[in-house]
């Protein structure tokens, strides 16, 4: 866990009210794995640090994606290029994506886009062919960048690719990796108990301290996201106890 004073690096949209940010952070570009977080802070900006997974690396930038759900997303979208963030991560544990598999399926509802390019990065030099399926309402707010040998869009109103949702238009796979609503992840936990799932739920400090994240275990108890997530395998989670919260990639 690295802490960085990181000079924002570029801001582009990918969606109806969906955008990327830059920061120029290099020790965590390094270590980030993906379904890693990382925790935000900005002069002005609000008292608690803000959790964003990291969508992007290249090495020495990392990129995360948000939409201005609130003050302080707005307050960061609002930021210059040059202006300096305070970066705490990575942070969490992240997915597990090992040798020897042949295919791998990413499913992706709405903001849940954050984590993919990375979990395909890792798939792809895991050896596997690559299936990213991406939902969300309406056309317009499918991300439009995607990562994968093949895309499949689905959409509630049908306006793009498959008419429905990315659970229902995803095919079978060895892996299968899942980032978006909780409703979303519990579809998948019902249909591949053994997917490796981002949850949403409201970090706030980013390291186990507060217990703002707590994550129900069907096993009984709970866990801290942040700490012990936010990757689980679907079937250990009391979805039903779960509330569904804005996604840690976009908190406000």
């Amino acid at each position: 866990m690295f802490l960085v004073d990181a000079p924002i690096t570029g801001r582009r949209q990918v969606a109806r009210d969906m955008f990327v940010i830059g920061m120029h952070a290099p020790e965590i570009a390094f270590a980030v794995r993906a379904g890693q977080f990382v925790n935000l802070a900005w002069s002005a900006g609000p008292l608690l640090r803000r959790p964003f997974s990291v969508y992007r690396s290249d090495g020495a930038q990392i990129e995360v994606v948000l939409k201005a759900v609130g003050e302080g997303t707005t307050q960061l979208l609002a930021m210059e290029v040059g202006e300096h963030v305070s970066c705490l991560g990575p942070l969490g544990r992240g997915f597990e994506i090992g040798p020897g598999i042949r295919t791998a399926v990413l499913i992706s509802g709405g903001l849940g886009v954050a984590p993919m390019p990375l979990a395909a990065r890792d798939a792809r030099e895991a050896g596997a062919r690559v299936i990213w399926v991406h939902g969300a309402r309406t056309a317009a707010e499918l991300c439009s960048e995607a990562e994968g040998d093949e895309v499949i869009w689905a959409t509630d109103d049908g306006s793009q690719g498959e008419h429905g949702t990315a659970v229902a238009a995803a095919p079978q796979a060895e892996v299968v990796v899942a980032c978006g609503p909780n409703r979303m992840l519990a579809a998948v936990a019902e249909r591949w108990p053994e997917a490796q799932v981002a949850v949403e739920t409201y970090m706030g400090c980013g390291t186990g301290v507060c217990l703002g994240c707590a994550v129900p275990r069907k096993r009984g108890g709970y866990d801290r996201a942040c700490s012990e997530g936010p990757v689980y395998r679907a079937a250990d989670i009391d979805w039903a106890a779960l509330p569904s919260h804005l996604s840690y990639a976009a908190t406000a």
